[in-house]
């Protein structure tokens, strides 16, 4: 097995000399900051002094201090503890909004403007300001200061009467996935911004919702509800434009049969020994498999059925028809490819712990055969850990100011 090239374990600075301000908690803010930090962003994140991120505490399980929650949405940033509430807190924000790039909340609306924190008060500071702000429902709607919980807005998508078991209860997806797919949108848009910026000159707003972006993750399934009009019934492990492609069950597991094209439904059909079945004009295309699914489904289960789940994989893979075994983590950790690809990395928390993470999905490497510059990637801040360092560094505070804003509670 070859062994991961060292450059997988540091952080690309692609977007070195961007400071990033994240005023946000939870998942979607804190994964968009995330994005921005691995590839290479200066990301502090700002939190309230003794409480810090909410997520700090949900565990366990837990790497000595931090939540394995936190851990997964806060690497390479810094964390400054600041008490927004006082007025010498905001003067202090208002100082690093000077300074800054970009800033990604997800407070309420009303909880935004009542801190000082909408976009257009952050823009009179600074004109070319990019300001993100992720709530659940847009701040253009009726609906602007209710909560976005993951869960009630899988429900409130669509999400969840597409996904489960054909008969049975509708299901959520097994992440967070409504703040996944937000953070993704606004990490893109975030970028967009700050290429757009260097032409224009000006700052921009983002309002981006979860509800958006949930119902816009939904690509296909949605899609085909504005073209017909009709609801989609949930098909479980199947598909609803392509047949087969669902779970089966084997002689000793389950297996995923992921056939996308007419090619690789002859090779499945001739390799299993099942010929006819490509030339029957019920399943010889992808719609008349979609339309007769019931009749070639009931053919394909004892099939299935026949064999082991490595027997059909060794099988299939030898014959190019998309296929999977249903993996567990400690499964799929041990797959070579994951060790190829370093996944999984390694880093040092502040007492000098190892502790592992999943790596950013991303590897880069310049025209010229190069990686692109990097600095080792960064285990989660404790609450507070940078607050003295950001404030000199950032702002040039001296220890009488410092001392005093402590004194104050306005840092920890």
């Amino acid at each position: 097995m070859p062994e991961p090239s060292q450059d997988r374990f540091r952080r690309i600075s692609c977007l070195q000399g961007v400071r990033v301000l994240e005023l946000a908690r939870v998942l979607a803010g804190p994964l968009c900051g995330q994005l921005l930090a691995d590839l290479g962003a200066e990301v502090i994140k700002i939190e309230r002094p003794g409480l810090g991120d909410e997520t700090r505490t949900w565990g366990p399980p837990f790497a000595d201090s931090l939540s394995a929650y936190f851990l997964s949405c806060n690497r390479n940033k810094r964390s400054l503890a600041l008490d927004l509430s006082q007025p010498q807190g905001l003067a202090v924000l208002d100082q690093l909004v000077q300074r800054a790039d970009v800033v990604v909340t997800n407070f309420l609306p009303a909880t935004a403007e009542r801190l000082g924190i909408s976009a257009a008060r952050l823009h009179r500071i600074n004109p070319r300001l990019i300001v993100c702000s992720l709530t659940g429902f847009g701040w253009d709607t009726s609906w602007r200061d209710k909560p976005g919980y993951d869960f009630a807005i899988q429900a409130l998508a669509g999400m969840m009467s597409i996904t489960g078991p054909v008969e049975g209860p509708p299901s959520k997806v097994g992440v967070a996935i409504a703040d996944v797919v937000a953070a993704l949108y606004a990490a893109v848009t975030v970028l967009a911004c700050i290429h757009a910026r260097l032409h224009s000159g000006l700052g921009y707003a983002i309002d981006l919702s979860l509800l958006d972006a949930t119902v816009a993750a939904q690509v296909n399934v949605v899609q085909a509800y504005l073209v017909t009009g009709q609801v989609p019934p949930r098909q479980g492990n199947a598909h609803l434009q392509i047949v087969p492609y669902q779970l089966f069950a084997t002689r000793d597991g389950y297996l995923v049969l992921a056939i996308g094209n007419d090619g690789q439904w002859q090779r499945f059909c001739r390799v299993c020994g099942q010929e006819a079945w490509a030339h029957d004009p019920r399943f010889a295309t992808n719609p008349q498999r979609v339309r007769h699914r019931q009749d070639l489904v009931t053919l394909l289960e004892p099939l299935l059925r026949s064999r082991t789940t490595a027997q059909w994989q060794e099988l299939l893979d030898a014959a190019e028809v998309p296929c999977a075994p249903v993996l567990d983590y400690q499964q799929l950790f041990a797959l070579p490819v994951v060790q190829e690809r370093a996944i999984r990395m390694t880093v040092t928390d502040a007492g000098g712990q190892p502790v592992d993470l999943v790596a950013p999905p991303f590897r880069i490497r310049a025209s010229d055969g190069q990686g692109v510059e990097a600095d080792p990637h960064r285990c989660p801040p404790a609450l507070g850990a940078d607050t003295l360092a950001i404030l000199r560094q950032v702002l040039g505070y001296s220890d009488e100011q410092l001392a005093e804003l402590a004194r104050a509670g306005v840092i920890a």
